[in-house]
């Protein structure tokens, strides 16, 4: 797709820096410079500021009381402006507030830190479709290299505890001397279509009247193709022939990479794994239409920041090339 990196969390314009992650020193001085941004994350929440309906990232400066809870310190890189970005893991802070247990699908909550008036802690799937590009693609990146960093402490070679290093994008082992590095998970998205229908699904759990395109993560030895047909056949017993790679997305929930494809059904029987899906139906693209619009009773609009979402919009404009 020729505008395939509007989809939300790609194309911000992050520079990454790989060239400066191995010298510690530089790093350093960058994190102590007054332009420094450190973006504190609270068990994965990104600190924010703003109206609800246009939030920004609210990064501190080095120095900054709330940072003294960090345990952790990753580089993520420069903006287009030059200035370098940090992220700081504070989940080791306790609020004063008891929360309530997050809802299964979306942590509504949000925390405030003291003396941090107009900013908050908030699940960024929840204002995901309303930062900026750039915003959204350092949110995603901090909460996934910090998630990783949050459950992968030991060595899987040996059972050590292993250290931070190369700026946080590598964990050493001082034992066994072996070197681990954050992992994505691919995770193939399928619009399949059949003349002028889609395939929807739904998993068990959902909110009422949640559905989206099937997904599901690739195996070992797997193409992209070979995972697209085999995730439909296994979900919803449709026989794909025909497959095309559309846009991807970074999805730090918590670490996978969304390949978005178009698949072409072969026939439009559904035969469903209760395993995995609830539900299964073959939607026109006129009742798409009118569920987007909010006036279909039995399918909410896919929801907006998603692949899916991006997928279907530019399905019913005619714009996948």
């Amino acid at each position: 797709m020729r505008h395939a990196e509007q989809v939300t969390f790609g194309g911000g314009g992050l520079d990454r820096r790989a060239d400066l992650r191995s010298d510690a020193a530089a790093l350093d001085a960058l994190a102590a410079s007054e332009t420094a941004r450190h973006l504190p994350l609270w068990r994965g929440k990104p600190l924010m500021q703003g109206e609800e309906e246009a939030p920004v990232l609210a990064p501190q400066p080095a120095g900054a009381e709330v940072l003294a809870h960090s345990a952790l310190r990753v580089f993520l890189g420069e903006a287009p402006d030059g200035t370098a970005w940090f992220a700081r893991d504070i989940s080791g802070w306790e609020p004063n507030e008891i929360l309530e247990a997050p809802d299964s699908f979306l942590d509504r909550s949000e925390q405030i830190y003291p003396g941090l008036e107009g900013a908050r802690f908030v699940e960024l799937r929840a204002t995901m479709a309303r930062i900026t590009p750039l915003d959204a693609e350092i949110a995603a990146t901090a909460r996934a290299i910090t998630g990783w960093h949050g459950t992968h402490g030991f060595c899987a070679k040996c059972g050590a505890a292993s250290e931070v290093a190369c700026g946080g994008w590598e964990r050493r082992c001082p034992s066994c001397g072996a070197h681990h590095f954050p992992r994505t998970d691919p995770v193939v998205i399928m619009l399949i279509t059949h003349g002028n229908s889609v395939l929807m699904g739904r998993s068990p759990g959902w909110p009422e009247g949640m559905y989206s395109l099937l997904a599901g993560f690739m195996e070992p030895g797997e193409t992209i193709e070979a995972a697209v047909r085999r995730e439909v056949a296994e979900e919803a017993g449709v026989r794909v022939g025909p497959v095309h790679y559309l846009s991807s997305q970074p999805w730090p929930f918590p670490a996978s990479l969304m390949i978005g494809c178009h698949g072409e059904a072969l026939g439009t029987e559904i035969t469903l794994d209760r395993n995995e899906l609830e539900d299964a139906c073959w939607v026109s693209r006129e009742d798409m239409l009118e569920t987007f619009a909010g006036r279909n009773p039995a399918m909410k609009p896919a929801r907006r920041g998603a692949i899916a979402q991006f997928l279907l919009a530019n399905w019913l404009a005619d714009t996948l090339d």
